[in-house]
């Protein structure tokens, strides 16, 4: 019992974690990356349809991105959904294919991009905290020993500090990379 309690403290902060790389993911460091079309959705013969699914996605420069529909007559539906996506980007179609400029971020906006991450962090960190007070509660819940609820603490705790130093790790490489030009 007091191992399944433990299993899932692991696993919500594990979740917390992806959801935090996620958000991350989303966050623009000033290049081009393929994962930065991610969220957008082509009307692809008028089914909504993720832009991965409808185009090829390369990076042949740290500030460009090339999108080539796999489909020449979709063209127009791919541009306007990146521009519908509302992401900061200017796509311009060049025959068969989109080229992307990823614009530099100036100083000041990497800047309010760290403050954002950092804000975000907070929100992720109480949501381990939050998963480590549930565990808690079914600890003390429990009709396990004195001991073995002592122990069950102490391990939701050292799970919590471990899943919070993850997380703040995680925010340091993001740092990194959005302060480095």
């Amino acid at each position: 019992m007091l191992k399944d309690i433990l299993e899932n403290a692991q696993l919500e902060m594990e979740e917390v974690i992806e959801a935090f790389k996620h958000y991350l993911s989303k966050v623009r460091t000033g290049r081009a990356n393929a994962s930065m079309l991610k969220s957008v959705v082509v009307d692809f013969y008028g089914t909504p349809t993720p832009i991965d699914q409808t185009s090829q996605i390369t990076s042949p420069e740290p500030q460009q991105l090339l999108v080539k529909p796999y489909d020449r007559g979709q063209l127009p539906n791919v541009v306007a959904a990146i521009h519908k996506a509302d992401l900061g980007l200017n796509p311009m179609s060049e025959g068969d294919l989109i080229r992307i400029i990823i614009p530099q971020l100036t100083e000041d906006v990497r800047k309010d991009l760290v403050k954002k991450v950092h804000k975000e962090l907070e929100t992720f960190k109480i949501r381990v905290r939050n998963a480590r007070r549930d565990a808690n509660e079914k600890i003390k819940k429990s009709d396990f020993t004195e001991d073995d609820k002592g122990y069950g603490e102490d391990e939701v705790q050292k799970l919590t500090d471990k899943y919070i130093q993850s997380l703040d790790s995680i925010t340091k490489d993001k740092e990194k990379d959005l302060m480095t030009i």
